[in-house]
This record gives C-alpha cells, sequence and structure tokens, in this order.
C-alpha cells in the first residue's frame, strides 16, 4: 500500500469519524448527555455549534483524503483542530476532572493528531527520483 493511499485511508476515517460525530451530537445532544448522566448545557446551541464545525471539518478531511497532495495544506487545519479539543480536555481531565463522557473523543483526537502530523511530514518529502519504491 502506498504512503499517499495510507494517508487517503486515514483522512476517509477521520472525515467519517467527524462528521458522524458532529451529526450525532447536532441531532441527538440531549438524549447523549442524559445517557452519559452530563447536566446539558442551559441552551443547546452551545452543543450544536461545535457540531456544525465537526461536520465542516469532516469535509474538509474528505476532501485531503480525495487529493492528499493537492490538499496538504489542509492538514494543519486538521492538527490545530485536534491540539485544541485535546488540550482543553486533558487539561481539564488532569487538574479539576471532566466527565467521562468526553475522554474517549480525546484519546481518539490525540491519536488522530498525531497520524496527521505523520501524513502532514510525509507528503512533503519528494520522492527522490534515482531511488525505486
Amino acid at each position: 500500500m502506498t504512503k499517499n493511499r495510507m494517508i487517503s485511508i486515514l483522512f476517509a476515517v477521520s472525515a467519517l469519524y467527524d462528521g458522524l460525530l458532529g451529526i450525532v451530537f447536532l441531532f441527538g445532544a440531549p438524549a447523549l448527555f442524559k445517557w452519559y448522566g452530563v447536566t446539558p448545557p442551559n441552551h443547546f446551541g452551545y452543543v450544536h455549534f461545535p457540531a456544525a464545525i465537526l461536520i465542516l471539518f469532516g469535509i474538509m478531511f474528505a476532501a485531503v483524503a480525495v487529493d492528499p497532495v493537492r490538499n496538504r495544506n489542509l492538514i494543519p487545519f486538521g492538527i490545530l483542530l485536534k491540539v485544541c479539543y485535546c488540550g482543553v480536555v486533558f487539561f481539564h481531565w488532569f487538574t479539576a476532572g471532566i466527565p467521562d463522557m468526553w475522554k474517549p473523543f480525546a484519546v481518539a483526537d490525540f491519536v488522530f493528531m498525531l497520524l496527521f502530523i505523520w501524513a502532514w511530514y510525509a507528503l512533503s518529502i519528494k520522492p527522490d527520483p534515482g531511488r525505486s519504491m
């Protein structure tokens, strides 16, 4: 399997993950909060806006999956999304505590962040024309 194919699969999986997560929180947030026993915010707009942003990032990750070389410039935005979410969740997790609902997403996003960094770096390496693959 080629490097670009692996990167395409990575971003296709991430597009599905973030897109579906966004859809679930956009349309099912009250049930999720209830299921996890987490007190919801005073207005679900606070949940719907980040859910919509996740859908937007899912679309962006799909664009990277379709053409990783051409859309390499989008990867740092995905890295920063993951840094922001992981930073917030891990900070609260390790300092003051945070509901368990958010922890699996932070762990998954940390893994995605590491893989995005690898992909961004791997796409910057130009193949040596004198070397056979």
